[in-house]
Formats: C-alpha cells, sequence, structure tokens
C-alpha cells in the first residue's frame, strides 16, 4: 500500500516539484497550497505531514504542527516543517515537529526525509 502525504506549500512551483517527486518515489501525495487538508487529517488519514511554516492567507505551519501534536487523536502523525528560515530548526523544535526541510532544498534530501518520517508510523 501507498505511503501517504499531506503536502502544504506556500509556493506553486514548490508544490508542484515536491508533488511530482515524491509521487514519482510511489507515495499518494494531497497537496496544497492553503491548510484544507489539515482539517480533512481523519479522513486522509496520512502517514506523514510536510508543511510549509509561511502558508498565505492561513496559519504559521508550525501552529498546524503544536495543533496536530497537541491532539491526541493526531499526535502519532510525523510532521515536517519547511521553511527558508534561519530559525528552522527552532520552530520544529518548538512547534514538536518530527523533522525539518530547510529550503531552499535538495530533492534527495527531501525525499529522505520524507520517507524516514513516513516509516516512523507504528
Amino acid at each position: 500500500m501507498k505511503k501517504k502525504v499531506v503536502l502544504v506549500q506556500d509556493n506553486k512551483e514548490v508544490l508542484e516539484i515536491m508533488d511530482q517527486v515524491l509521487d514519482e518515489e510511489g507515495f499518494e501525495v494531497t497537496s496544497s497550497l492553503t491548510t484544507e487538508p489539515i482539517e480533512k487529517i481523519d479522513q486522509i488519514e496520512p502517514d506523514v505531514v510536510v508543511i510549509d511554516d509561511h502558508i498565505q492567507g492561513s496559519k504559521k505551519g508550525s501552529k498546524v504542527i503544536k495543533e496536530l501534536k497537541s491532539d491526541p487523536e493526531t499526535e502519532g502523525i510525523p510532521a515536517v516543517l519547511t521553511s527558508t528560515s534561519a530559525q528552522l530548526p527552532k520552530l520544529a523544535e518548538e512547534s514538536k515537529a518530527d523533522d525539518y526541510i530547510q529550503k531552499p532544498f535538495d530533492l534527495d534530501h527531501m525525499v529522505d526525509v520524507v520517507k524516514r518520517n513516513s516509516e516512523n508510523e507504528e
């Protein structure tokens, strides 16, 4: 069965590239420029969530992860924060993210991080 990824990014090109690469790697990707898929997370049941910290017209990715991690129903879903921010390691730690991807990123590294975190599911 395919591993499911919820992918939320603020940049359409970045979103499309990540979506395509993860799809080629065998993931089932739900991608969005908004946090809408997070609201349907119990229906999607992703193996990992990858979210950018800056989502236009929406709350920050770090806040979304913090909320997921503080909800007993979603706290077990691995969450990866992405950002260009130099504060990313700190943001990821504060939001209880399982991992982070600094932008701009290497596609192989991004795939490795997503694979590593999607396998952490109990």
